[in-house]
């Protein structure tokens, strides 16, 4: 096939936000190629300055439909951690859990809808429909599942009421928590389903690898999602109150979001990052599903994120069960919290959201008002990756023509799972005198 090629793909399609891929190409030459962030940039951090404390979950949570759960607890952490207020073991408890709905929310969401089409060949998931009923049924069901377990704990599907500094402002019953536990235990089935059927078209992953920095959390009790220090596959290790040292954010002119790097010239963050740093701590049935598909820790394919997110249901199930057993052992208890704030301060903190680590950060007065914030989002931090995966797979590809390239590079684009208008925060100013 002729290696002259010419793309420029305008808002490509089956991800938040909007993103470019430009490639040009002249007799095997490649001229150009870039990934392309026109978004409109975002003022989250102006909006809460002058705001109390108490309002900070929940104006951050707007940033974003679909990881706004990671973005009240990443807040809420960050607003207790500044202000000297102490939670409790169960508060810790019932947020892990409520973390685990929205990632199984996002993950299912993401590989059944916004990746599975490009594996079966189709532009939409709309088609598979017709095709593949069952499987797109089961793959539904366990989205509204994932949908009603935020609500049960969060008030809402989406964008939660129920977190407040020091607590909740609406526990879970006991009959409650005993209902989610039958509804997760049968889900297992569904999921196996799915993993079957994309198991069934897993040929069509591309086979591509590119040695990264992988960047997420790590403790040592848990597969981490929600606690630990920030850990990378180059042996690195860092505590969350010095990340903005490991993101290192920088503007890039073919960017409204700015890029981030830390001992190389990019990292990635996400499901893959969060398999590769803590694969022994996964469940069996999580193992056992990346067994499937031939994922080993130590995997450098971008397209195979997908696959660990697939693996992370497996380990998001059972861990959720094991703090449900806990939970209902222990009796939901209601308790007396102070919110008030302790002190003057600066607060740091982390959780991993679907698609990979997310930092908050905010200082307060004495009286509980914000003064400032700083948030840095995990698409902005996986930009630069994707920029540096396109620069060494395009050469790789270029024979095979520009509908496949184009594919393909899409396909590498949505494998990051982004969150693009969330990761937009540059504005390049220009006064004219």
């Amino acid at each position: 096939m002729s290696k002259t090629i010419n793309i420029n793909v305008e808002h490509m399609t089956r991800v938040e936000g909007h993103g470019n891929i430009v490639v040009n190409a002249t007799d095997g030459k490649v001229e150009k190629v870039e990934w392309q962030v026109p978004e409109a940039p975002r003022f989250f951090e102006a909006m809460i300055r002058g705001r109390s404390y108490e309002d900070i979950q929940l104006i951050v949570s707007r940033i974003c439909g679909i990881c706004s759960i990671s973005h009240s607890l990443a807040a809420i952490k960050s607003v207790e951690n500044a202000l000297g207020i102490e939670v409790s073991e169960q508060t810790d408890k019932i947020r892990r859990l409520m973390h685990y709905s929205e990632q199984l929310q996002s993950h299912v969401l993401h590989v059944g809808y916004l990746v599975a089409p490009d594996l079966f060949g189709v532009k939409s998931v709309v088609p598979l429909a017709g095709t593949a009923k069952e499987a797109v049924l089961t793959i539904v069901k366990a989205h509204r599942i994932a949908n009603e377990w935020s609500e049960m704990l969060g008030g809402r599907i989406t964008h939660p009421v129920t977190i407040t500094p020091g607590g909740f402002t609406r526990l879970p019953s006991e009959q409650q928590l005993t209902q989610l536990r039958e509804t997760l235990t049968n889900i297992v089935p569904d999921l196996m389903t799915i993993v079957d059927v994309v198991l069934s078209v897993a040929g069509q992953v591309p086979d591509f690898s590119r040695e990264t920095e992988y960047v997420s959390l790590r403790e040592e009790d848990f597969y981490s999602f929600y606690n630990g220090k920030i850990v990378s596959t180059d042996g690195h290790t860092e505590d969350v109150c010095n990340w903005e040292s490991v993101a290192n954010e920088y503007v890039n002119d073919q960017s409204t979001s700015k890029w981030a790097k830390w001992h190389r010239d990019s990292y990635a963050t996400g499901a893959l990052a969060r398999f590769n740093n803590n694969y022994e701590q996964l469940a069996d049935v999580a193992k056992d599903i990346a067994k499937k598909f031939g994922l080993e820790k130590g995997c450098c394919n971008p397209y195979m994120n997908s696959i660990a997110q697939l693996a992370e249901c497996g380990e998001i199930v059972i861990s959720s069960l094991g703090i449900i057993d806990s939970l209902l052992s222990a009796g939901i208890k209601q308790e007396k919290f102070d919110p008030k704030p302790k002190k003057a301060g600066h607060g740091d903190a982390a959780v991993e959201a679907p698609r990979g680590i997310l930092f908050h950060s905010y200082d307060f007065d004495e009286n509980g008002i914000c003064l400032g914030g700083n948030l840095c989002i995990p698409t902005t931090q996986n930009h630069a990756n994707i920029q540096l995966d396109f620069e060494k797979i395009v050469p790789e590809i270029l024979d095979q023509g520009q509908d496949a390239v184009r594919q393909k590079l899409e396909m590498l684009v949505r494998s990051y799972d982004p969150c693009i208008s969330c990761s937009t925060h540059m504005l390049d100013v220009q006064f004219i005198k």
